[in-house]
């Protein structure tokens, strides 16, 4: 059967310098082996399947696939999803927001009359500094010393962030990451830009061996543990990618106790894939 299929770039105006989203839709039919067979087709860091809702308080359903299985949420996917949805006609409920249905639950999708798509960011499911060995661990994995660690914390929102922070964006691009030592865990670094930078920070995304050129949930997660903690205001730009030779931009804003993640997607294909 041929379903409408696009791939997006996420965080960036402008194709290839974001996060690559690969999206079908009407996925209806497709069971869960054929779609993580196509993912690890694609062998992008993502591929979504459009669905409609189970929850009728939802406007659409997506399922997100990694090549090596499914996420309960994500971020990147989350704005090319909806950006593709309404592309292809979706009409949703509300005049300024989209209701998206995925593993976590709903996640809000707020759509401007002018300017970016931005998700609310879902609630951490766990928070708190990482212990001792863990930190050890990181700070072998990345050839530092225990000391150039400035701050830490879990920031899991689904996929199983935790975070450490550096003395800088510099510090953070010129880490070397020795994927065998790092294991399993889903790490995001983090580090100031020099005041006077349009940036607030750099941001990096490191799991399973690979490096993530623009990952939203990973900053929808540090915008909690920064903002709350008093280290970041309640508005600001991120910008990640950097070392992959991308220019993700991530936009943040906290309008009372929700925090926005914003990016723009551009369009790269449009077209049908036969599944």
């Amino acid at each position: 059967m041929k379903r409408r299929f696009d791939q997006l770039d996420v965080f960036s105006a402008v194709p290839l310098r974001g996060n690559p989203l690969a999206v079908v839709h009407d996925a209806e039919g497709l069971d869960e082996a054929r779609m993580a067979a196509f993912a690890r087709w694609t062998q992008l860091s993502e591929t979504t399947f459009l669905l409609p809702p189970r929850d009728p308080a939802a406007d659409y359903r997506v399922r997100i696939f990694t090549p090596l299985g499914e996420l309960p949420f994500a971020g990147h996917p989350t704005l090319g999803s909806c950006h593709a949805w309404l592309a292809a006609g979706g009409r949703a409920r509300a005049t300024d927001e989209v209701v998206q249905e995925c593993g976590v639950g709903l996640v809000r999708v707020r759509r401007p009359p002018q300017g970016r798509l931005a998700f609310a960011a879902p609630p951490l499911r766990r928070s708190g500094p990482l212990d001792e060995a863990l930190r050890a661990r990181i700070a072998s994995a990345l050839a530092l010393a225990p000391g150039d660690i400035v701050d830490h914390q879990w920031v899991d929102n689904g996929p199983g962030w935790c975070a450490v922070r550096l003395p800088s964006a510099d510090a953070v691009a010129q880490v070397r990451v020795d994927g065998s030592r790092l294991g399993e865990i889903k790490l995001g670094l983090v580090g100031f830009h020099p005041a006077g930078s349009e940036a607030l920070y750099e941001v990096r995304a490191l799991f399973t061996g690979i490096e993530d050129p623009v990952t939203g949930s990973l900053n929808a997660s540090l915008a909690q543990w920064l903002i709350g903690s008093g280290a970041a205001p309640r508005r600001y730009l991120a910008t990640q990618g950097r070392t992959l030779e991308r220019d993700g931009r991530v936009h943040i804003e906290q309008l009372g106790d929700t925090v926005w993640v914003g990016g723009d997607v551009a369009s790269c294909i449009v077209g049908e894939v036969q599944l």
